[in-house]
């Protein structure tokens, strides 16, 4: 299946003039050429985790924690209440940079340094930012290159709650 050719404008069909942009999902995302070292990006939109969302990745995920999944447990916990499996907001996170950073990717090379430092409770929506720390090219993959981008997570509060180092392997523009 052949890629689609790129719209840049749209044509009113009744008068002619230029009705603006067509943007597709697959034109956001950016190639090695787009990164530069200290660009920052506001992931959008945020996203509000339910009970079901995180009782369903805890349970299919295989992680029975009753933190996670038994309210009457979690009462008696520290936190008085459920707390959401940081593996989903680790994935929630990652989901939410992939418009502005890896939708291009050919792989994601590894993520480091993942530091969960709040706790994320049902009901909290999440939200997420990324600084590009490094851009080189690949030196075994000819127009290829790696970028290594600083993410954080954080509530509608402003509470860091996730932060992460993710290298991924991208490429250049196409001719």
């Amino acid at each position: 299946m052949g890629q689609m050719p790129r719209e840049d404008m749209v044509t009113d069909t009744a008068s002619g003039a230029a009705a603006g942009r067509i943007i597709r999902a697959r034109d956001l995302s950016r190639y090695l050429d787009d990164f530069e070292v200290g660009d920052r990006y506001e992931h959008w939109p945020g996203r509000t985790i339910t009970d079901a969302d995180n009782i369903q990745f805890s349970l299919l995920t295989m992680n029975r924690h009753p933190a996670h999944c038994d309210a009457h447990y979690a009462a008696g916990t520290e936190f008085g209440k459920p707390l959401v499996n940081s593996a989903l907001t680790l994935a929630i996170v990652v989901g939410m940079t992939v418009d502005d950073v890896s939708a291009n990717a050919i792989a994601n090379l590894g993520w480091e340094e993942i530091k969960l430092t709040a706790p994320v409770f049902p009901g909290d929506t999440v939200y997420a930012r990324s600084e590009v720390l490094a851009v080189r090219e690949s030196r075994s993959r000819p127009g290829q290159g790696i970028v290594t981008t600083r993410t954080e997570g954080f509530k509608a509060d402003g509470t860091v709650f996730l932060t992460f180092v993710r290298h991924s392997l991208v490429p250049r523009r196409p001719a």
